[in-house]
């Protein structure tokens, strides 16, 4: 198993700041420990599904588009966008969302509301995480 991980230094004056960000190629995972304690394991699927980038999200709640068949995406790399967040890249090549450390926070403490929203859609439409 080959991780890679950042170590976060400088930090600006954000609610919550990562303290350990590891990628995990091979799982197909991104663990983050935020400096509260709280530690959350990302699946690249519930990334790229709940990716922040225009595409996805539209310019509003009218507009999320919803996408199926991500269930084998991994994570081919990780990089900082200024202090602020991370862009990640996926191996279906999408890598316009730009992840907030309030976002990924967020994510992590929402995870079981947002992933089963997410299943009953993609069940209600047809749709298949293959």
């Amino acid at each position: 198993m080959r991780k890679v991980r950042l170590v976060m230094n400088d930090r600006p004056t954000f609610k919550i700041w990562p303290i350990e960000i590891q990628l995990k190629k091979n799982e197909k995972k991104l663990n983050i420990e935020f400096d509260d304690g709280s530690c959350f394991e990302y699946s690249a699927e519930y990334l790229r599904v709940e990716s922040p980038s225009a595409e996805i999200k539209g310019h509003g709640s009218s507009q999320r588009k919803i996408i199926s068949g991500c269930k084998n995406i991994g994570i081919d790399s990780i990089e900082s966008v200024g202090n602020y967040a991370i862009r990640i890249l996926f191996t279906d090549r999408h890598d316009t969302g730009i992840y907030s450390w309030d976002y990924l926070y967020t994510l992590g403490k929402n995870y079981e509301e947002k992933w089963h929203r997410y299943l009953r859609i993609l069940e209600a439409l047809g749709l298949s995480r293959d």
